[in-house]
């Protein structure tokens, strides 16, 4: 069990992916290169496209296509950010910094000016699905950050920053473009880069995630996509030979098929101890536990559950620094409640109250510490 636990390393993660390409744009920034790719960006490029393929971790590909496209090109192997979700990732990526700074950590977080947890990626009340309207504060001007897009940019007047994401997502870019498959994300890759212009692009693909929440890890629907998308990302490059564009592929986390459900409303041990819905997600919870209830809920963890979670008080969670280093965001110490309790299995503790919504189990999910789901591929393709 030892060895398939993963911790985050900032020095060779994908917040250092993202501050290898800033580096190469002349931001300036605090974290460390990943020295390969920054040997590889020597050569200076026209374009630097960045494509993030959502849950495509290191070992889902190993898995699939071992001498496929991809791994034909395949440089590194870096780590996500804790906790190794969509949320706290992407958000490294779009801010070029680690969680500990921008104080995106999870898809559920608790905010006290709402007294809601909010579903983050939504911006809707995490229970119930509903919006706030009317608030005296939106609590998202609480998390805002820079994009990169914009400090590419002030950096470098010449050069245009794009975005390429599905339709449901936030714009982050004056320049963004939707594509909602693969293919859409490739037409507009490829005519970006015939342009005249010196370009960075971030392009963005939704799946193979909600393919593996839905179907799973070893499904033959994830195994058909992964194929495909390597055909098609293939093709492209092919027809971009000679065009001055460097390819860098990775991912935000990888996935772990799930087991063993528990629900938060059925622990009983749990419920008598906290005082309010525990919130984050399913593989990385955070507890608020009442004072006189510490030693009750430590023993449950460690006798119930301690094959399954790593159980941390909120003082050895941020002095780890699991989330990152740098200036602690101010909002974090709201988020967190005194307790994290993280999955180095294949269980989760489903969160929910008793007005919530019920949400289907899936199939295969992140946001622990198994290599599975912190290991992603670093992939590098040259069409110079």
């Amino acid at each position: 069990m030892k060895n398939d636990i993963i911790f985050p390393n900032y020095e060779h993660s994908i917040l250092n992916l993202i501050n290898t390409i800033l580096k190469y744009y002349h931001v300036e920034t605090k974290y460390p290169s990943l020295q390969k790719l920054e040997k590889i960006l020597e050569k200076k490029y026209k374009n630097v496209v960045l494509i993030i393929l959502d849950g495509m971790g290191e070992h889902i590909l190993k898995n699939i296509s071992p001498n496929g496209f991809f791994f034909k090109h395949h440089q590194d192997v870096i780590t996500s950010v804790c906790p190794s979700t969509t949320t706290a990732a992407i958000t490294t990526y779009y801010s070029g910094k680690p969680p500990i700074e921008t104080g995106w950590i999870a898809m559920s977080q608790y905010f006290k000016e709402y007294g809601r947890a909010m579903e983050m990626l939504y911006k809707v009340d995490s229970y119930t699905g509903e919006k706030i309207n009317n608030a005296k504060i939106d609590v998202f001007d609480l998390i805002k950050y820079v994009p990169i897009y914009e400090q590419i940019e002030k950096a470098n007047p010449n050069i245009k920053a794009y975005e390429i994401n599905p339709t449901f997502c936030e714009s982050r870019s004056k320049r963004n473009i939707n594509a909602d498959t693969i293919d859409l994300m490739c037409d507009s890759i490829q005519a970006i880069c015939k342009n005249q212009d010196n370009n960075f692009i971030l392009a963005y693909s939704v799946n193979p995630d909600g393919i593996l929440h839905k179907y799973g890890c070893n499904s033959e629907e994830i195994k058909k996509f992964i194929k495909e998308t390597e055909e098609k990302i293939g093709d492209m490059c092919k027809q971009l030979q000679g065009s001055d564009t460097l390819f860098i592929i990775s991912a935000d986390h990888g996935h772990k098929d799930i087991k063993t459900v528990y629900s938060v409303l059925e622990l009983e041990e749990i419920q008598d101890c906290i005082i309010m819905p525990p919130s984050l997600e399913s593989r990385a919870v955070t507890f608020w536990v009442k004072e006189d209830k510490k030693e009750k809920f430590e023993t449950f963890f460690q006798t119930k559950l301690k094959d399954e979670f790593l159980l941390f008080t909120k003082e050895e969670f941020l002095n780890k620094n699991f989330l990152g280093y740098g200036i602690k965001h101010k909002k974090i110490d709201d988020f967190l409640g005194n307790y994290i309790a993280i999955s180095i299995s294949n269980s989760i503790i489903k969160l929910g109250t008793n007005i919530s919504k019920e949400k289907a189990n899936k199939k295969s999910t992140h946001c622990g510490f198994t290599k599975e789901e912190m290991e992603v591929p670093l992939i590098v393709i040259d069409c110079k």
